[in-house]
């Protein structure tokens, strides 16, 4: 057939005797020309501007700015080509009832299309190129197309068209359309003056697009990568080739940060206090956060309408499937099954777009709304009284809780906020439907599932039940656990292993109860989902069946097939919201109780003219010079001022007058204080124990409540105090960074501060020197050497006044006396600040200035120590003697290897093995990067996107093969059953015969397969637990004593912590979900397939399309995973940290350092969340974007095949599975995503069980060993070479010695000389790879492990008590009596005071044994040896943390209860080992010297009496 503009078949085609304009296909024409107009004038301009702009993709973010009425223009262009499609359907369909081609009905609406398409790309490209001059064309080509369809509706009228006719009402929507158009771009021009006016108008863009740290693109993006965030693009495609890290994610939107949600928070709840009741918190945070949460509800609400579209769409397009049509009205428009195809597909495009920006919207505003309480939380901490803290009406776990818990239970209640409302209306809606397609049997059906919501309610707050107690237990497995592994050493020197074990197998035991009830209840949850559609359906139409006259038709069952699904979603996450609602509930209280809670004084001088925030913030150069300071948190809160108190002389820093001050009770732990501190000099605060002398300070510093009285300062010292509390405070920093505590670095100070504290050789032991890091997360340091670190803090800040608490308490005396000597005589005194000083060392008087004595909470005396010796006789005297007492400890104390040489050697200790660890974890990653060799980017993307198979079958192996062959079939099985379902549905719908009784059968085994596999899946999981649980406990238990030497506990806790509780509860409903989502999407595309086999070709490209949209996806989502999770323990530290320092910063007054900080580390965790979410909606959007080309596909090939009747049912099952499947894609990846992230944890705890065990049998039987060996205890020593680990050299070489029965050794030598090494190999700990140690006639290497360690006792260097009761601890086999062990404890010289204890030997031990002190630690220690009769202790180290009494003891002890036994000592010291009858020098790994003490002694150049002499 010829093509012709107007056509052949009529002869006036082309006449214009009636009027030009009179001729419909002129006026056509006229159409066409504004379109020409602007491809002509838009097309050169656009290849131009793309030609030299080749660098478009380099233009800086500020070239992102919005035209006025920029969304407006994207909404009405998107409007104008859907219109321009319909105008396009209806030109077709009347153009095929002319005889001949009237290109006219349709060509023009077609160039309008392609002419919008161009004007919206035209529009973009000015706007980034910020050029609106150029916007001209545009709004001429409005005016034209305006003017040109108005023509043609106006003659539309004349001819008698009406409004029933769909071109009359196309043409009207269009001549709307272009009419508003214009009127935007009128706006662009009355807005920005670009023309017609003198003086066009300059726009800055907005503050953060001028920051090019910002990343966070989707506030800036115009209206269609918003909505596709197409700008995620470069960041989730450049993951693949290297990982994402923080630098790239970049800095948060202006309107995004921490800060800017605070300060609308905070201006919310502030605005309520004028009320007389406490401000509201719900109240301020709908009027912060209100609006975002209504548009998100918008767009919910319209996602939620479209929806239905589906489910009608599909009964149009089986109802019309035969239909022709004739006359093209609204109606019969609607009957064409193309345009009901295309309908539905736009309908699911926007929807699933609606949905994705409701998510988005309200994820935002969940996560400002928790930077914004994680804010206000902060402030508070920083403001709250220090009696609440140290009353515990606040502890760290409940501030803890409030910042991990409560803000992120709010957050995610915000998350599921718009489904409170929208999920009812979706449910009246989707009955509504149902009951106009089905009429009364639908009831029935939405009866049923209305019904079995409560159960659900039901199971989801027992599952929140068992899950808590479950973590208690867990929370105590832990706990067990960490005991063991901390007295590993012991535990297997005594053979006791198994016992600890089995008391953590018991507690997991009790867990894994917990766990079950939970398995269960998860399985009846996920069994109520599959199952209730099922259940509805089979209702429904069984009623249908029985009450209804009329026959169901395929059209009706497939679309209340189709609702039925939508329905359930919103019914069982009803349950969820409504669970987190009750949550949210309880979470606002907790945090408005915490908010309403005490706060400190606002003491005068903590109140000065000057803007503190300002000055910290200079003061700390680099940290945000870019910032404005408008955006400084603490200008925002400049509390009110105060006018300054006349100052007294300046001579003192310091007054209190008539002060009486309390700790929050009204009785006043302070009272009548009147004091001064001179300037300039030396105060010393003395008196006993509890009297207030810490108190004072911190009255002083305004930490306590003030009864009566005042604290004045003198001016200049307002601001400046350093103070260096009792209970040292480090950050989580560096060690450089804890001594600067952001003040400038100057060198010179520092070292002079360094050396001060003697500080030097315990950095110098560090891996890292001052850069290591420490505190919580860091190293582990001693008490003494957090405490020297924290007064280095307080030297090295510049400030006149010093406040140190006591900083002598955990020192030993030489360090006491050089710290007092350097750092406050010299250090201080030179620089002439004011020191004052609390301390117990009265030895130390001679040097104050000035003495302030206190008892019971009051000033006894104060003044110079001449003025007390003078007025107070008794309190000198009294002090003189306490002073003799304190000069005889100090000779005590020379003699002791000092306790800092102590800590040093722990330090280096941990080092060692730390070191050691480390390379063989190089050598792990070296073996994990063979592949990585060549380095080529292929390969390590390739690493990256692999899924780990082998691991999860590793997984699925451990929980045993019966239950994975289960799991396969009924999941096949279910799968096929609910196909069967549908098909049959189908069947019996497209023909007349009555298929009910097979119906209700596969409806049944349906639900019946659906428990079985939903039981299956949660109970394959719990065993897979249970097994990798106990080869991890068994297999590390037994491991050798080098792997816990090697590996740092933390990492040995981790995989039974965290890696647990991920086995334990994560993977089995990742497993569950994605297993079920894969084979939906399988089975409906097999439906598909098998419906429309032209399918088949379509499904080609999609596959390759989805498989790159998973491979990009899941690569990102894994690193922003690991991002989220990275920052937000800083994050929860920082909070934790500054709750545990409160006085510390507030005496150094650097709250606006702190808090400056928080906003940071707040910003960085919302930034990766914020992005992980994103990635996520990009997901979802790309997928769902997939699933509706799929059912547009779907419905096309079935509309153009021919079918026989039989067929529409078919076509309406294909149609309802293709719907499904745009649901299910998106699970599919992220679950894939998440199951990937899981199988991590499975992978570590494998790592952990292919560690070697220690040989425990032995080559001797238990039998052949006499009941009573080693009865005399002869040991021989032939030839004996040690070594930790066949990788490392040996640490003994060719040791020989014979030690007689009973007989007493010393043995001794420098540090790492192999002392220790050989205590080891007696327990054959080490590998023994030359020689023998045979004791009694037996060789112990022969011996099984068990034995030989029961045998023999050992008394360690640390003391190692468990929790338990004093019994537990000295005999954890409970095989001796009562008498033996009091026997024990009486000779320890514990007796008596265990007797005071309530119980007896039943007293509980706490933790670590922390409730008693070190030396009577050892002591019990002792008491354990003893308890244990064996013919030979050995004694490591044993006396090196012990004071010189208990020392005394225990070598009484050893001389005459084990008088007839062979002791082995093991000396650091070698003064313990004078009367020994046998001496071992050790150097290097060899025995040099073996002979009695008395004999070496002899000899000047033995080695033993150069020892002697240079210890004494």
């Amino acid at each position: 057939m010829a093509l012709s503009f107007c056509g052949n078949d009529l002869n006036n085609s082309y006449s214009v005797e009636k009027g030009v304009l009179n001729n419909g296909c002129f006026v056509d024409a006229l159409n066409l020309v504004p379109h020409v107009f602007l491809l002509f004038i838009t097309f050169p301009i656009l290849f131009i501007g793309w030609g030299s702009q080749s660098s478009k993709v380099q233009i800086h973010h500020n070239t992102w700015l919005h035209f006025p009425g920029h969304n407006l223009r994207w909404i009405l262009t998107f409007t104008l080509l859907f219109v321009h499609v319909c105008e396009i359907a209806e030109g077709i369909v009347s153009n095929t009832w002319m005889q001949s081609n009237h290109l006219h009905l349709f060509l023009p609406a077609f160039m309008g299309f392609i002419a919008a398409t161009t004007s919206v790309v035209y529009y973009h490209n000015i706007e980034t190129a910020n050029f609106p001059k150029l916007l001209l064309a545009l709004f001429i080509y409005w005016v034209l197309a305006f003017i040109t369809k108005i023509i043609k509706l106006w003659k539309f009228a004349e001819e008698g068209l009406g409004v029933e006719h769909l071109r009359f009402c196309i043409t009207a929507v269009l001549v709307v359309l272009y009419g508003l158009l214009m009127a935007v771009e009128v706006n662009v021009i009355r807005v920005r003056k670009y023309v017609f006016f003198a003086n066009p108008q300059r726009v800055k863009p907005p503050e953060d697009l001028q920051d090019l740290g910002v990343r966070f693109l989707q506030p800036f993006v115009n209206l269609l990568s918003k909505a596709t965030y197409w700008w995620m693009n470069p960041l989730i495609i450049g993951a693949h080739k290297r990982p994402i890290e923080l630098k790239k994610i970049g800095k948060l939107p202006i309107a995004m940060r921490a800060l800017t949600n605070y300060l609308r928070l905070k201006d919310a709840y502030e605005e309520q206090r004028d009320l007389d009741k406490a401000p509201s918190i719900w109240r301020s945070m709908y009027r912060a956060f209100g609006r975002p949460i209504l548009l998100s509800s918008t767009f919910r609400y319209m996602a939620d309408l479209l929806g239905f579209a589906g489910p009608l769409c599909i009964s149009g397009i089986v109802e019309h499937m035969d239909n022709k049509t004739e006359v093209v009205t609204m109606k019969k428009l609607l009957q064409n099954t193309y345009v009901l195809a295309v309908l539905l597909f736009l309908a699911l495009i926007l929807q699933r777009t609606f949905l994705q920006a409701s998510y988005y919207v309200t994820i935002e505003t969940g996560i400002n709304l928790r930077g914004a309480l994680l804010a206000m939380i902060y402030n508070k901490i920083l403001r709250l009284s220090t009696s609440n803290m140290s009353m515990g009406e606040m502890t760290l776990g409940q501030i803890n809780n409030l910042v991990a818990i409560e803000t992120n239970q709010l957050m995610w209640f915000l998350f599921l906020c718009p489904n409170l409302w929208a999920m009812p209306v979706q449910i009246i809606m989707g009955v509504i439907l149902l009951y106009y397609l089905l009429g009364f049997s639908a009831l029935i059906g939405a009866l049923v599932i209305v019904l079995l919501a409560p159960i659900q309610y039901l199971i989801a707050t027992k599952l929140a039940d068992t899950q808590k107690s479950s973590l208690d237990y867990s929370t105590d497995r832990l706990k067990k656990t960490t005991e063991i592994l901390k007295g590993i050493k012991l535990l297997k020197l005594y053979a006791w292993e198994n016992i600890f074990c089995d008391s953590v197998l018991e507690t997991r035991s009790k867990e894994l109860t917990c766990l079950r009830t939970f398995a269960f209840y998860t399985s009846m949850s996920i069994f109520m989902n599959a199952a209730i559609p099922i259940a509805a359906v089979l209702a429904t139409f069984v009623t249908h069946a029985y009450i209804s006259q009329s026959r169901l038709s395929p059209a009706e069952a497939f679309a209340s097939l189709a609702l039925f699904h939508i329905l359930v979603t919103p019914l069982f996450l009803l349950s969820t919201v409504v669970r987190f609602a009750v949550k949210a509930l309880i979470s606002v209280q907790k945090l408005g109780e915490f908010l309403q809670s005490e706060e400190i004084g606002d003491d005068s001088w903590r109140n000065g003219d000057m803007p503190v925030s300002l000055e910290s913030c200079k003061k700390h150069p680099g940290r945000n010079r870019k910032q404005p300071l408008r955006y400084q948190m603490d200008n925002y809160e400049q509390p009110l001022r105060r006018q300054l108190r006349p100052t007294e002389t300046e001579d003192v820093a310091v007054k209190v007058n008539n002060g009486y001050f309390t700790w929050g009770s009204n009785l006043s732990t302070l009272s009548d204080i009147n004091i001064r501190i001179p300037t300039g000099q030396l105060t010393m605060i003395v008196g006993q124990v509890g009297c207030g002398k810490s108190s004072l300070l911190l009255a002083m510093l305004g930490e306590m409540q003030t009864l009566s009285g005042k604290v004045y300062w003198s001016n200049k010292n307002r601001y400046s105090v350093a103070y260096a509390a009792q209970k040292s405070w480090l950050l989580n920093a560096t060690v450089e960074d804890n001594i600067t505590f952001g003040s400038p670095f100057s060198k010179q100070r520092y070292k002079a501060v360094i050396d001060a504290c003697s500080l030097q050789p315990d950095i110098d032991l560090l891996p890292f020197g001052d850069q290591t890091e420490i505190g919580e997360r860091g190293i582990n340091l001693s008490g003494g050497q957090r405490q020297r670190i924290c007064v280095a803090r307080a030297l090295y800040q510049n400030t006149n006044i010093v406040f140190l608490d006591d900083p002598f308490s955990a020192l030993d005396i030489h360090l006491s006396d050089h710290l007092m000597q350097e750092g406050i005589l010299k250090f201080l005194q030179d620089d002439k600040r004011t020191v004052v000083l609390v301390t117990h060392k009265l030895q130390y008087l001679i040097h104050a200035d000035w003495i302030i004595a206190m008892k019971d909470g009051s000033v006894l005396r104060e003044g110079t120590l001449k003025d007390i010796q003078t007025h107070d006789v008794e309190l000198y005297e009294h002090w003189k003697t306490l002073m003799n007492r304190q000069d005889q400890e100090l000779e005590k104390d020379t003699e002791i290897e000092s306790q800092t040489t102590l800590e040093r050697k722990t330090l280096r200790r941990a080092f060692y093995s730390r070191e050691a660890k480390n390379q063989i974890d190089d050598e792990d990653e070296e073996e994990e990067e063979e592949e990585d060799e060549d380095d080529n980017m292929s390969t390590t993307t390739s690493r990256r996107s692999k899924i780990p198979w082998r691991v999860c079958w590793r997984y699925l192996s451990s929980g045993g093969f019966f239950l994975v062959f289960l799991l396969v079939t009924s999941k096949l099985a279910k799968h096929s059953v609910m196909v069967a379902i549908d098909y049959w549905l189908a069947d019996w719908t497209s023909s007349d015969q009555s298929y009910l009784l097979v119906f209700i059968i596969l409806c049944g085994a349906g639900i019946v397969l659906c428990l079985i596999t939903s039981l299956t899946v949660e109970f394959l999981g719990l065993s897979a637990a249970t097994n990798l649980h106990h080869n991890l406990l068994n297999k590390i238990i037994h491991a050798p004593l080098r792997f816990f030497d090697v590996t740092p506990l933390g990492q040995i806790l981790n995989r039974f912590s965290a890696d647990t509780n991920i086995i334990d509860q994560h993977i089995p409903p990742t497993l569950e979900s994605l297993t079920r989502s894969t084979l939906l999407c399988l089975s409906a595309i097999g439906i598909i397939a098998f419906v429309t086999p032209v399918f088949l070709i379509a499904l080609f490209p999609l596959a390759v399309a989805f498989y790159f949209i998973q491979k990009y996806f899941r690569v990102a989502s894994k690193d922003l995973q690991d991002l989220d999770d990275s920052t937000q323990l800083p994050l929860l530290c920082h909070f934790s940290e500054t709750a545990e320092g409160l006085t510390t910063i507030r005496a150094f007054r650097h709250e606006a350092r702190f808090k400056q900080r928080m906003l940071e580390l707040t910003d960085t965790n919302n930034t990766a969340y914020l992005f992980l979410s994103a990635a996520n909606r990009w997901l979802e959007v790309r997928t769902d974007y997939l699933g509706a080309v799929i059912v547009l596909t779907a419905a096309v090939a079935a509309i153009w095949m021919p079918f026989s009747r039989l067929q529409s049912g078919l076509v309406g099952l294909g149609l309802t599975y293709a719907l499904t499947v745009t649901n299910y894609l998106n699970w599919v990846v992220r679950n894939l995503a998440d199951l990937e992230v899981q199988m991590a944890a499975v992978k570590k705890v494998n790592s952990f069980l292919s560690t070697e065990s220690e040989n425990y049998e032995g080559s001797i039987d238990v039998s052949q060993v006499p009941e009573d060996w080693p009865q005399h205890g002869e040991i021989k020593i032939q030839d004996l070479c040690v070594r930790y680990d066949p990788m490392l050299k040996p640490v003994l070489k060719h040791v020989n010695a014979f030690i007689n029965p009973g007989q007493k050794v010393g043995i001794c030598g420098r540090t790492g000389s192999g002392k220790s090494s050989l205590s080891l190999a007696f327990f054959n700990m080490v590998d023994v790879f030359e020689g023998k140690i045979i004791i009694d006639g037996i060789d112990i290497c022969k011996l099984p492990l068990q034995t030989l360690r029961s045998r023999l006792s050992i008394i360690l260097q640390d003391p190692v008590l468990f929790s338990g009761s004093i019994r537990f601890n000295l005999d954890p086999e409970r095989t001796c009596t009562d008498d033996r062990l009091w026997e024990a404890l009486e000779i320890a010289q514990l007796k008596n005071m265990v007797k005071a204890l309530p119980g007896g030997l039943d007293a509980v031990i706490t933790e670590g044994g922390e409730n008693f002190s070190v030396g009577q630690r050892q002591l019990f220690c002792l008491a354990r040896a003893f308890v244990r009769k064996s013919s030979i202790l050995i004694m490591d180290e044993a006396t090196a943390s012990i004071d010189m009494a208990t020392e005394n003891i225990l070598q009484k002890v050893v001389m005459t209860a084990f008088a007839d036994r062979t002791v082995v000592t093991i000396a650091h010291l070698v003064a313990s080992i004078l009367e020994a009858e046998q001496v071992l020098v050790f150097s290097s790994g060899i025995l040099v010297e073996c002979d009695s003490a008395a004999n070496l002694l002899a000899q000047e150049d033995s080695l033993f009496s150069i020892l002697v002499r240079t210890h004494k």
